[in-house]
């Protein structure tokens, strides 16, 4: 693991995005924006998934005017999501809204620009420029020669001197494409050119297992080189998936942990039990835990004890039956019918004691 890569620091409402802050995880609504109480209740899931910022479409003056109920209504500090027009921009704003996703190049004339850097300066909001492959302008596509990790950084450092000339430096930065070795030379190469947080992911990355697969190898790549200060997990799934796979991701790192981590094996022809059976049930159980505890449903006496024991709490399964481990000691042996039940009652148990 590379150092995170130093950088200004920045508030998305009550969130430190930046200067050494935890890497944040951020999600994005799938409802219509103008449907409050969809889009409320959507937020709400996402919040108890984990999601710590969540960004919104705003793409009209209705679903710019839906925002101020919105966030009258959920924790979580929200992002408009904001293309071509400044007016949207400025009603959000009004709105209440706590960050902006826009690119200032393509919002209008100077005067407009100017309009909107200064209404986000009066009332503190950053503006990430989120740059997509798949939207570059045409003359840098033509002076690249097509969609590159450098005409990418091109678009990204045009629409921040734009910012900077304007004096504003309440600025984030995503360069992202939908393959993994284009993203990360972006921001290997913007990375020593500014010093703005960069948000990070692998943009349409796919269905849930495909794209998750993509996004945890991407930006496992971008935290291991400390490329990335906010991470969006971008699937065609529930938004509440993404955010469980970003966690899983942050978690699987050792950057940081939320709830706990679940460890199996995946059987083999020495199991004597139903491993999958077993660890469905215990995984399921234990999801909704909050606390930092790694769980462990070992399924033979090779490797199985071992890992149970360095658990918090495990399960190494044996003919017909298995031992509980509790912080490295033995604390009895089950029969496999009743494997699971036990298991989960000591995690319930272990999660309540104040002691732990």
């Amino acid at each position: 693991m590379f150092p995170r890569r130093e950088t200004r620091a920045i508030q998305v409402g009550g969130v430190a995005v930046g200067g050494g802050a935890p890497v944040v995880v951020q999600a994005m609504t799938k409802t219509d924006t103008r449907d409050v109480r969809a889009t409320v209740a959507e937020i709400r899931r996402l919040e108890k998934a984990g999601a710590e910022i969540v960004r919104l479409a705003v793409p009209d003056r209705a679903a710019a005017a839906a925002l101020r109920e919105i966030g009258k209504r959920v924790r979580v500090p929200l992002i408009g999501d904001i293309h071509f027009d400044h007016r949207l921009a400025l009603a959000a704003l009004d709105a209440g809204i706590d960050g902006l996703r826009l690119n200032p190049g393509n919002i209008g004339s100077p005067d407009k620009v100017r309009e909107v850097v200064r209404a986000a300066a009066e009332r503190g909001v950053p503006i990430r420029i989120g740059v997509n492959s798949g939207s570059l302008e045409k003359d840098i596509l033509a002076r690249a020669g097509g969609v590159t990790a450098g005409a990418m950084v091109e678009s990204a450092l045009r629409h921040v001197r734009i910012l900077e000339d304007l004096d504003f430096r309440l600025i984030k930065i995503s360069l992202k494409a939908s393959d993994i070795p284009r993203t990360l030379e972006a921001y290997r190469l913007l990375a020593g050119r500014v010093d703005y947080p960069f948000h990070a992911g692998i943009t349409e990355a796919g269905r849930l297992l495909a794209g998750s697969v993509k996004s945890s190898a991407g930006l496992g790549l971008l935290l291991a080189e400390g490329l990335a200060d906010t991470v969006r997990v971008s699937l065609t799934a529930p938004p509440e998936k993404e955010v469980f796979v970003a966690w899983q991701i942050l978690q699987a790192m050792g950057i940081r942990a939320r709830g706990v981590s679940f460890v199996s094996c995946p059987t083999c022809g020495r199991s004597e039990v139903d491993m999958m059976t077993v660890a469905a049930r215990v995984e399921k159980a234990v999801l909704g835990l909050r606390l930092p505890l790694t769980v462990a449903v070992m399924g033979c006496t090779v490797n199985g004890p071992g890992e149970a024991k360095a658990a918090d709490i495990g399960l190494a399964c044996g003919r017909e039956s298995g031992v509980i481990f509790r912080k490295g000691k033995l604390l009895r042996r089950v029969p496999a019918a009743r494997m699971a039940d036990e298991l989960i009652a000591e995690i319930l148990k272990l999660a309540s004691d104040p002691e732990r």
